[in-house]
């Protein structure tokens, strides 16, 4: 009977000492869990990081074009105004006296559909 008792006793010590070392694994796993968590969350940081920066590079580029365009254009719009200026200025003369013939150089004739 002791011969029993002590294997029991000893059963139940390994089972003890097999449910511990269960607590610990779970426990190291919850642990390694956590860790790689937390490299993951670094490295999408890092990850979201170098994206925006390579964004922010990308919008400085587009902006700085961008402001290169609307100086040209308002150059050329500039130029393009100055050219109908100098134009409306050598031909303001000529077209008015074009109008005012057409409007005054009146010629009186019948219809062709009036009979006499």
């Amino acid at each position: 009977m002791a011969q029993k008792t002590e294997g029991i006793q000893q059963l139940l010590i390994a089972e003890k000492k097999a449910t511990e070392k269960v607590v610990d694994a779970r426990k190291r796993k919850a642990i390694k869990l956590k860790t790689a968590k937390k490299e993951a969350d670094s490295e999408i940081n890092k990850f979201k990081g170098e994206k925006e920066l390579h964004f922010k590079k990308l919008e400085q580029e587009m902006l700085g074009k961008k402001s290169d365009n609307e100086a040209h254009i308002q150059l050329q719009t500039n130029q393009k105004i100055k050219e109908i200026d100098v134009m409306l200025k050598n031909n303001k003369g000529p077209a008015t006296k074009a109008i005012l013939e057409a409007l005054f150089d009146i010629t009186v004739e019948l219809h062709i559909n009036v009979k006499l």
